[in-house]
């Protein structure tokens, strides 16, 4: 135990890692001087904000119900439940000077996340998650039946707390689907018979457009058409940005405008493309286990066995795994490599990707294919072109990694990322729900 009396400024002392959120961690955080802190401990102050802050949230979360309680008993006799809300509603935006909206949305979802999902309030209470990621699970979660939504939210929240949340919503609807295959089949085909195209103005006069709940196979191989046509007027020396690109491509398509020449050698390779994970039991119609398109997520066992049945015409990759995810067999099959060379051949290529379906950035969604083949160890200090010193890195993360940070692949599929201030962060290939 610390003295909480202590008011001294002081680093951070033995065992503040494992300090539970609360009064004791808000005390010694007040008492840390921040300039006095070495680069490393600095990361380990910003967690320990992180853990009191959730556990505040909660705290407030937990107030506001207790809000809602107590109008129940001062004017609640014989009103309807949404009228009392809105009493609470207004004495919450008054107490914290939020708007009616605010009040009333802030409201709900802690009267959700207390009443709902204590074990969420829970995990946010002791710091083990963050807001966000409560909301997430709550959003993504409260459409299913009751019985399926606990089970999924128990497994959720395993490894809640070590994901983004984007990561944490695709396990969720890979959980949704794997827990009930019946009704996450329903809920796709519901989903997918209200999708639209809206179009709306911007207050400087510009426009959106964009479609809704379509069908996540032919997103994919759309916005991959519109992605390498992109790249090759770009490579072709064309000066507009990639994005501005993408969009009026977007438009030239829909107007039935003619799209520019392309480059000789980029002719046919601009075809929509889909890249989709399946298990050979799922694709024998043995199983129910759902397919996954990297970079976007999860789909029902039905509607990956009829992408894969509408593909027989197209060309095809093929690649034999463990239940690991570790490559054995394929069109991507383990060549002698050739570590002279400094760009990875088709085959390491293929190899990387499989073997790690998304960029290896522990945050990052994007999908491997989209990715460049980065050398763990660097080329120019000698790094051999081969598929254990390979990772797919987005851009994005490729120029981070070449400025202090190091990546070392423990084994295909894991790496360790270490930061110019010592810290070291672990991904995991994703496998199963």
């Amino acid at each position: 135990m610390f003295d909480l009396q202590e008011t001294t400024t002081m680093a951070i002392p033995p065992g503040f890692a494992e300090l539970a959120p609360g009064r004791e961690l808000a005390v010694v955080l007040a008492g840390i001087d921040r300039d006095s802190l070495s680069d490393f401990d600095r990361v380990e102050v910003l967690k320990a904000r992180a853990r009191l802050r959730s556990h505040l949230d909660a705290e407030i979360a937990a107030d506001m119900v207790g809000i809602l309680d107590a109008e129940f008993r001062e004017v609640g006799d014989g009103l309807e439940y949404g009228i009392v809300h809105d009493l609470a509603a207004a004495e919450i935006g008054l107490a914290l000077s939020w708007t009616r909206r605010a009040s009333e949305r802030q409201l709900d979802f802690a009267s959700t996340l207390v009443t709902d999902y204590p074990t969420v309030w829970t995990e946010l209470s002791q710091g083990l998650i963050d807001l966000p990621r409560a909301r997430v699970i709550c959003e993504s979660t409260i459409h299913l039946d009751t019985d399926v939504r606990e089970l999924v939210v128990e497994q959720a929240l395993e490894k809640a707390g070590n994901q983004t949340t984007g990561q944490l919503a695709t396990r969720i609807r890979r959980l949704a689907i794997t827990v009930d295959p019946d009704q996450a089949k329903k809920r796709y085909q519901e989903g997918v018979e209200e999708r639209r195209v809206i179009s709306e103005a911007n207050p400087d006069g510009t426009a959106n457009l964009a479609g809704y709940q379509l069908p996540a196979d032919r997103t994919q191989s759309a916005m991959t058409r519109l992605d390498q046509t992109a790249h090759q007027l770009k490579a072709a020396g064309d000066p507009r940005s990639l994005d501005q690109l993408r969009a009026d491509l977007y438009l030239d398509l829909l107007n039935g405008t003619p799209l520019p020449d392309l480059p000789s050698k980029g002719q046919g390779r601009n075809r929509g493309v889909v890249d989709i994970h399946a298990d050979l039991t799922t694709l024998l119609d043995l199983d129910q286990q759902p397919g996954q398109i990297p970079g976007w997520g999860p789909l029902i066992a039905d509607i990956t066995r009829q992408i894969i049945e509408d593909q027989f015409g197209a060309e095809w990759r093929y690649q034999v795994t463990t239940p690991e995810g570790n490559l054995l067999t394929g069109t991507t099959r383990k060549r002698p490599d050739k570590t002279k060379r400094r760009k990875p051949t088709a085959a390491q290529k293929r190899q990387v990707q499989t073997e790690n379906p998304e960029c290896v950035w522990p945050t990052c969604l994007i999908g491997s294919i989209q990715c460049d083949i980065d050398h763990n160890h660097p080329w120019i200090d000698h790094g051999p072109t081969q598929v254990d010193n390979l990772a797919p890195l987005c851009r994005h993360h490729h120029v981070i990694r070449h400025n202090g940070w190091t990546i070392t692949q423990i084994q295909p599929g894991e790496f360790e990322i270490t930061s110019p201030l010592g810290h070291t962060y672990t991904t995991t290939r994703s496998r199963g729900p």
